[in-house]
């Protein structure tokens, strides 16, 4: 099993970073932590803040035939049609991740031009929504042999 967690623009600063709003865990803690947690998983951890670089991660996925992509595209969310469209454009299942509950924050954060080309979307669960993408993952990958 090959996974991609693919974080980006200003998610190096978790930890630091509004910890009120994305909580004390940098994101060496939740790379250590799910290393941990999912042994036999072969993870590659990119962060970007680069709209380009991640696009290019998106297109590498494919290429290197991962079973999935975790993916935490912070601010470009909501404005990116290049990572809509990149993540349109791969047959590679990708769960879009959010530290924050968007649905409860600034109006402009509540639209997600990511979610509609991704398997699913969890939201608002910290840390632990990198894990439940991740099971879910593991599971879909294990169901379809």
């Amino acid at each position: 099993m090959k996974l991609l967690l693919l974080n980006g623009p200003n998610l190096n600063l978790l930890g630091t970073r509004e910890p009120d709003v994305y909580g004390h865990e940098t994101l060496d803690d939740v790379e250590s932590a799910l290393r941990e947690a999912f042994p036999d998983v072969d993870f590659a951890f990119r962060q970007e803040n680069s709209e380009g670089a991640l696009i290019d991660h998106l297109h590498t996925a494919h290429r290197r035939e991962l079973n999935g992509v975790v993916f935490n595209p912070a601010g470009y969310t909501h404005t990116s049609v290049a990572l809509r469209d990149a993540v349109a454009s791969i047959d590679v299942p990708v769960v879009e991740v959010h530290l924050s509950n968007v649905h409860a924050r600034e109006d402009f954060r509540r639209t997600s031009r990511i979610a509609p080309v991704c398997i699913g979307q969890i939201s608002g669960l910290g840390t632990r929504g990198y894990h439940l993408a991740v099971r879910y993952l593991v599971n879909e990958s294990g169901s379809r042999g």
